[in-house]
Formats: C-alpha cells, sequence, structure tokens
C-alpha cells in the first residue's frame, strides 16, 4: 500500500531521513523484516535502517518475495513536494500505515519548522504493546451464539473481461471532486456517501458487460477497519472484508443500486455480524491440524484459495475516511493520497481539507469501464479532475 502526502514546499532529503529514524523510534514494529519458517512466516526485528530516497518506481512497489533484495517492508521516497510511505501489506492495514505516515510527517515538521510546531506529537500515543496487539486473537469469542454471516451466493462474479497490461504492470489514477458536492448527491438519493459511488461503480460496470456475460453477478468488496467495532489501537492489520453483490436482472438504475447497496452493506455491518465473520476466520487459524502443516504445503493451498475468493469479486472499494491534521501542519500539507497493489481493481476514497479523491488501481489495457463512472459524475453536475501515470501498452 501506498499513502503520500503534497506539501506546500519542496521535501528537505536531510529533514526527511532524520524524520523516518525518529518516527521507528516511537514505531519500532515496522523496524522488522519477515522470515520464513517451517510452519509459518514470522516477524524478527533488525538494526536495519531505510534509506530514504527520489522517487523512482511505480507507487505500490515490490516490498518482500524472492525478487525483493531489500530487508525492511517499507520505504519512504520523495518526488518534490511530495512524501510517499510504502508499506507491504503483511505489516499493517490503511489505517496503521496512515498513523505511521502522520508520526514522520510530525517529526519531519519539527526540523523543517521548530519554532512553529513546538511540543507536537504525532499518531495515537499507544504504548508499544498496544500497537503489536495481535486484536484478532484478543477479541475471538465475542459474538453471541444468535448471530450469522449474512449469507451470499458463492458464485463466480463478473470481471473485466478485457486484456491485463502488459509486463505485470499497473495503471495509477486519481479521481478528485469536492467533497460537499457529492455528499450532496448521496444525501439527495437517500444514502451515505459510498453507497452513491458505489452505486455508479456498479452501473459504470454494467454498462461495460458484454451481451453474453450480463447472467453474472457484479460483487464488490468492501474492507472494514474492525477498530470501529471494537477497542484496539494495534497498527497491525485488524479488518475485515463484506461484500455487496447485485444481480444485473434486479433494479439497475443508480437509485435503485445504490438503495441496494445501503442495505446490504447496514446488514453486513451489524455488530453481531462483524464480530461473527471475525470468530469464523480466526477459528481456522486456531485449528491444531492447519497449524501444524509445513509451510510449504500451506502456501499453496492458501494462494489457491485466494484465487478462487479473487474470482467471486469483481472490484474492491475500501473508504479510509476523512483524512485530519494537527492545526499547526496544515499551512504546509496541500494533500494526501492512496493507492492500493492489486492484480485486478482496487479503489481507495479519502478526503481532506474539502477535497474527495478516489485512489484507482488499475491492471487492465481498456478504461472504458472508469470512463463510464466519470461520464456518470459529471452527468449529474460533479466536477472531476483526473491524473493518472503513463504505461507501456
Amino acid at each position: 500500500m501506498r499513502v503520500s502526502c503534497t506539501l506546500t514546499e519542496r521535501v528537505n532529503p536531510e529533514f526527511l531521513q532524520q524524520a523516518v529514524e525518529s518516527a521507528l523510534d516511537v514505531r519500532p514494529q515496522f523496524r522488522v523484516r519477515i522470515r520464513r519458517g517451517f510452519f509459518w512466516h514470522y516477524i524478527e526485528s533488525t538494526e536495519a535502517l531505510p534509506r530514504v530516497s527520489e522517487e523512482h518506481d511505480r507507487p505500490c512497489p515490490l516490498l518482500y518475495g524472492r525478487e525483493y533484495g531489500g530487508i525492511l517492508h517499507f520505504a519512504v521516497t520523495y518526488f518534490k513536494n511530495r512524501i510517499n510511505l510504502d508499506m507491504f501489506h503483511a505489516l499493517s492495514d490503511g489505517t496503521g500505515v496512515m498513523e505511521f505516515l502522520y508520526v514522520i510527517l510530525g517529526e519531519y515538521m519539527k526540523l523543517a519548522h521548530p519554532g512553529e510546531m513546538g511540543d507536537l506529537s504525532l499518531g495515537s500515543g499507544a504504548s508499544y504493546g498496544d500497537m503489536t496487539q495481535n486484536a484478532f486473537s484478543q477479541y475471538y469469542g465475542q459474538s453471541s451464539e444468535g448471530a450469522q454471516i449474512p449469507v451470499t451466493e458463492n458464485k463466480k462474479a463478473y470481471h473485466h473481461p478485457g486484456r491485463k497490461l502488459p509486463y505485470d504492470q499497473l495503471q495509477f489514477l486519481e479521481i478528485g471532486m469536492d467533497s460537499s458536492e457529492i455528499i450532496s448527491r448521496a444525501k439527495a438519493m437517500g444514502v451515505g456517501l459510498t453507497s452513491y459511488l458505489g452505486a455508479l461503480l456498479v452501473l459504470a460496470m454494467y454498462k461495460d458487460m458484454p451481451a453474453l456475460m450480463k447472467k453474472m453477478p457484479i460483487t464488490v468488496s468492501l474492507p472494514v477497519n474492525l477498530r470501529q467495532f471494537f477497542s484496539s489501537e494495534t497498527s497491525r492489520n485488524f479488518f475485515n472484508s463484506i461484500n455487496v453483490v447485485f444481480d444485473p436482472g434486479s433494479d439497475m438504475t443508480p437509485e435503485g443500486i445504490a438503495h441496494s447497496f445501503e442495505k446490504q452493506m447496514k446488514e453486513n455491518l451489524k455488530q453481531e455480524n462483524i464480530a461473527h465473520q471475525m470468530d469464523a476466520y480466526e477459528k481456522i487459524e486456531r485449528y491444531f491440524f492447519i497449524r501444524m502443516v509445513p509451510l510449504v504445503i500451506k502456501q499453496p493451498v492458501v494462494r489457491y484459495f485466494s484465487r478462487m475468493e479473487n474470482k467471486r469479486i469483481s472490484f474492491v472499494m475500501s473508504n479510509l475516511g476523512k483524512f485530519t491534521v494537527d492545526e499547526r501542519l496544515k499551512p504546509y500539507i496541500e494533500s494526501f493520497s492512496a493507492f492500493c497493489a492489486h492484480s485486478e481493481i482496487f479503489m481507495t476514497i479519502y478526503s481532506y481539507n474539502g477535497l474527495l479523491k478516489m485512489g484507482v488501481t488499475y491492471a487492465y489495457s481498456d478504461t472504458r469501464f472508469l470512463k463510464n463512472f466519470v461520464r456518470s459524475l459529471s452527468e449529474d453536475g460533479v466536477k472531476v479532475t483526473v491524473n493518472s501515470t503513463e504505461v507501456i501498452r
């Protein structure tokens, strides 16, 4: 995952290097390396320090695996006014990565503008133990007997049928719009922001579906920050995903999709259903016979089931919410951005200072789906800007 912050001034590389090192003193849980054990991967601390460098790679670069030559599984880079933090997904989720970026920003600003920052201290202020807590294990067993995971058909979902970009490339697009405009459109439709944007995305995909594939459901995966439901300050992964499903034979109008989206999402997000889903996943890891299976066998099985799960999802849509910063930092921060690497289509939604953005990771050459989405926003009276990386087609 990548989160970035664009400043109102050029980045000082020396200050940024010092800021990252200071941030690691505050958040040492990220100064680790992932090692391969006999039964599981495990994490160990290291004395290695990251080297800040000018950006030279794509967003969300490789940070783990046989082809990765580094030790730490995150990287900090800069380009003109922008600071980038890329992190391997096994270390943290979006909430934890953003919190670490805030700490880096705080340390940087204390060096760049020492007379204005005072005793600035960003981050949650949680202890090392709280930040490294395995929250899944901590809250295992909280579900009630009457709760259940809402049942959806276990069917293969519609996927973009186009040709993927060559050389395993990914295209990164940033779609921007005024927060108040888009929120007013959602309210006028009687739904929340996520449901409104989700409806337009589903409809954009439906319009692009070949006739022979229009019987397939469109399934949207929504990552859910479990810290909303369970009191935890962990910076480790603490999220689950829920799915909302649309049968092309149903009411495929913006209003019909939006209200169905809202209804399904609210049902999935009931406290008892979230707890039951979390327990169901955690229970699998606790089975003794699964824990005792060697990693060399376990990994291919996990990859297989991950591929099967991906076939049941059309695209992923993650609402990171509103980014807020200390008042002392506002004069120096222009904007934020966020992207998550994915083999298909992944969208992040976030807002800062009255501007709502969508960070889109796109693996396909054909962008008609995204054009349909942007066009639908424009037709609804929303002013939209689009920025994109260049790719080899």
